[in-house]
């Protein structure tokens, strides 16, 4: 579903590119509500590391951690670095993390505190390449709307469009805060 959309987790250092090795490469499609946990593997090599460490020259290093566990399926963990991160970023993350639980007016209301994001052209174009008819321009809180119809319909081709674009949000968003650049 995401062909051209390579990702390559020696991108962002060896001990990342570890990490992701025990748990799918970075490249398998996440439960729109994870169950859990999956990859305690992953999880515990990412715990033995700090943001600083795994993202000296990122733009958000603790907005990367947090992705990590998001990706792993670790929203407890992703919740207690999002909410004391004061940026964009972590309001973005505090926002998938409460739209992967279930809470879907709270992940709302943090995408409203997020703001509009230098990823969100990248993505809408992304989205709409796999299917995702909404994404004339990326909206967060809409994508909210369709991943509650698309959990209601499990096994459906809206749920499968569903993952890929969460997929694609996920691989923009991380690569935006693990990379260099200027800080947000």
């Amino acid at each position: 579903m995401l062909e051209g959309m390579e990702f390559e987790p020696f991108l962002y250092g060896a001990e990342v590119a570890k990490i992701l090795a025990l748990a799918g490469d970075g490249r398998e499609l996440q439960e729109l509500r994870p169950a859990g946990c999956r990859y305690p593997a992953a999880k515990a090599e990412l715990a033995r590391f700090t943001a600083g460490h795994l993202f000296p020259k990122g733009r958000s290093p603790q907005g990367a951690v947090c992705a990590l566990y998001l990706y792993l399926g670790c929203l407890d963990e992703a919740h207690s670095i999002a909410q004391d991160l004061s940026s964009r970023e972590g309001s973005y993350w505090h926002g998938v993390m409460h739209r992967m639980e279930g809470d879907f007016w709270n992940a709302k209301y943090w995408f409203q505190r997020a703001g509009t994001h230098p990823v969100f052209p990248s993505i809408a174009a992304a989205a709409r390449e796999i299917g995702y008819d909404a994404a004339h321009t990326w909206a967060p809180s809409e994508f909210v709307d369709f991943c509650e119809t698309s959990q209601r319909r499990g096994g459906s081709e809206e749920e499968a469009v569903a993952k890929g674009v969460q997929m694609i949000e996920w691989r923009f968003l991380f690569d935006w805060c693990a990379r260099a650049g200027a800080k947000s």
